[in-house]
């Protein structure tokens, strides 16, 4: 099933003037979620299945400058190797809270589980949860509220439990 982006702004436009709630929808490629909570904003999951082959050599050439780009975060949190970081799944704007003025998803010294919800990342309108990943403690969040964040940035770490 090849979806185009006709496509899925007709699925959208169908969501939102229909009486629906929920849309459950997976390819081989990936999986989807959309959610409409009680204040009608939609709520995103996905997750890649499968990563497309979208590089051609100009673009892989252009890799290593990117990944250059992205050294100094790396090098900075290189000294916390014992620690789990939590990253963005996509590019978006990252939301610490539900919405304004209400208390954060986590702060530092929250104990977390994998399936803690730690945060928000809009993109395109939808609301993407972010999840710990990890059992154990908050100690750091490096993203700040409202900020645009790119994919796989990291936002926070968790020091892990001792199994």
């Amino acid at each position: 099933m090849k979806l185009t982006n006709e496509d899925v702004n007709e699925i959208l436009q169908l969501l939102d003037a229909g009486p629906f709630n929920e849309l459950n929808l997976q390819t081989l490629r990936f999986k989807l979620q959309l959610r409409r909570g009680s204040d009608g904003m939609w709520t995103q999951e996905a997750q890649i299945l499968a990563a497309p082959e979208l590089l051609s050599p100009a673009a892989t050439a252009a890799a290593p400058a990117t990944a250059a780009a992205h050294a100094p975060q790396e090098t900075r949190h290189a000294e916390k190797e014992h620690l789990t970081p939590v990253r963005t799944p996509l590019l978006g704007t990252f939301y610490r809270a539900p919405k304004p003025g209400a208390p954060a998803f986590v702060e530092v010294g929250s104990r977390v589980g994998p399936d803690t919800l730690v945060g928000i990342v809009e993109t395109m309108k939808l609301m993407n949860s972010v999840y710990a990943g990890a059992t154990g403690t908050v100690v750091e969040i490096c993203a700040k509220d409202a900020a645009t964040v790119e994919h796989g940035e990291i936002l926070m770490f968790i020091e892990p439990e001792d199994a």
